[in-house]
Order: C-alpha cells, then structure tokens, then sequence
C-alpha cells in the first residue's frame, strides 16, 4: 500500500524517497514514477536525509522497530524538527515507545495507521486515525490530505493504533455476519445476489457487503486484505483488550475462525474467504 501512497505524493509535487526492502521494488517503483523528482535510497537511513516528513509503511511491530531504531534506521539519520509518520497496524505500546524515543531526538511523531485497503490507497481515499501531537498532526494534514479522504487526530501517541483495533474489531464482526447471512440466503433458497441487492440500500449497507458480497458469493478470495494480516491485526486488538480488560468475545471466536482458514490453505486469501467455512 506504500507504493500507490508514495506515487500521490509525487504526483501532487512533492520530492519523493523511497525505500523497501527490495531492490527490485524500489527499481520498479522508480520506472514507473520517472516523470517526477524522485529517487531511492538502500537503507531507511539513505532515503530520509534531508525529508521533512518520513511516512513508513510495513508490516509488523518488527519491522517498524527496525526500519526506526535499526543500525541503518531512520531515526538516526533524520533532521531535528522533522516528522515520522507511520501508516503500519502495530501496537499502541510500541507507538509509545517510538514516540517517547522520537521526543529524545527531537523529532516529530504521528502513529497513523490506516484503513480503505490496496484500492483505497491507489484511488487516494484512505482513511487515516492519528495519535500524537496536535500541533505535529497540523503540520503533516496537508500532506496526509493527498492520499486520505478523511484523517482524524484521535489523542496522544498510541490513540491511532487504538483506533485501528476498533476498525478491525467491527469489519471482524461484519465480514462473518455478512458471511452468515449469505449462507442463510443460499440455503433458504432466495437468490443471495437479488438479496444484496435490496438490502444493500438499507440498514444491513457496509463496505464489506458493497465490495465482497458478489465474490464472496464467486467464492473468489484470491485479492484484498490477506488473512495473515487480519490475525496480525486482531491479535494486537485482543492483546490490548486483555490488558484494558475489554470483552471480545465475538473477536476472539471471528480469530479463531481465521485460524481454520489458514489452516485449510487460505492464509493469502482476501478476509471475506470466512464464507469458505460455510459453504461445501
């Protein structure tokens, strides 16, 4: 999702560096935006000197901690005054953390992990949920405002990946309702697309029912959102709740129901695939 995000701000004029882990990708991410002021850098380190703002886009809390604090990491090589902003799912106590150690540097800190999936980053209609400073938070909205159709400041450090839990929390719940009530409407004999159709204009309406019914009906999984990344982003939802001592009962039971999928081969399957579990 980085490579789309990067791309808008190079096309709204900004000068653009980028890093990934892959040669390859970065190669290819520089061919295909040649008409702009780009360039790349073989460490994190390489490609944040002399940037204002540094947005990060990885995986897991791993990952983040390395690209960061890492010998060749970002933090070390960044300008005092300058911002980190990080878009990756992880969690809130490591954003804590990165925040108190940007502090100690100098340096700006915004956690601001999003939402709107591969699609919504190509199209620049992210939905972006924002922890840290408020007057660091006015610098970056500007910037934030080229790929994201919304972006929101929800409290100090740590309140973005708090937020985020709350979005995987609900599009959990959702997708197997959604799945439940497919199947219902297969096994009940109605026509499950004509059923979409009508309801999909009532209370019942979701992203997830606008955008997966008609494949999860295809059973078409082979896109979107990977499983493994959902049980990434739950498991730190259900970690904090344990420590908060939030009930997630029906998170917890959405969990393990991913857990079966992976278990039959559909790891990299789009999250809607929880409808495999119900069908032949």
């Amino acid at each position: 999702m980085g490579a789309p995000m990067a791309g808008h701000l190079a096309q709204a004029g900004h000068q653009v560096s980028v890093y990934n882990r892959s040669a390859r990708a970065r190669e290819a991410w520089l061919s295909q935006h040649s008409d702009y002021d780009c360039w790349a850098g073989a460490t994190p380190a390489e490609a944040v000197v002399g940037a204002e703002f540094v947005m990060v886009c990885t995986g897991r809390d791993a990952d983040l901690r390395e690209i960061a604090l890492g010998e060749a990491g970002a933090f070390g090589a960044m300008e005092p005054g300058s911002v980190l902003v990080d878009h990756t799912t992880v969690s809130a106590e490591l954003a804590r953390e990165l925040a108190a150690e940007a502090e100690t540097r100098g340096l700006g800190w915004l956690d601001a992990p999003i939402s709107g999936g591969q699609l919504g980053a190509e199209r620049g209609e992210l939905t972006i949920m924002v922890g840290g400073d408020e007057a660091v938070y006015r610098r970056a909205a500007p910037v934030l405002d080229v790929y994201a159709k919304k972006h929101l400041l929800m409290g100090p450090a740590g309140s973005g990946q708090l937020s985020k839990m709350v979005n995987q929390i609900c599009i959990a719940g959702m997708v197997q309702a959604l799945a439940e009530g497919l199947h219902f409407a297969k096994r009940s004999g109605l026509d499950a697309e004509r059923v979409v159709e009508v309801i999909a204009q009532g209370a019942a309406q979701s992203w997830q029912m606008d955008n997966r019914a008609s494949t999860m009906l295809a059973g078409e999984f082979d896109f979107g959102f990977a499983v493994d990344w959902m049980r990434k982003d739950l498991g730190i939802a259900l970690a904090e709740a344990r420590r908060c001592g939030a009930e997630l009962a029906l998170t917890a039971a959405v969990d393990e129901l991913y857990a079966e999928v992976q278990a039959r081969g559909g790891a990299r399957w789009d999250t809607s695939s929880l409808i495999s579990l119900l069908e032949p």
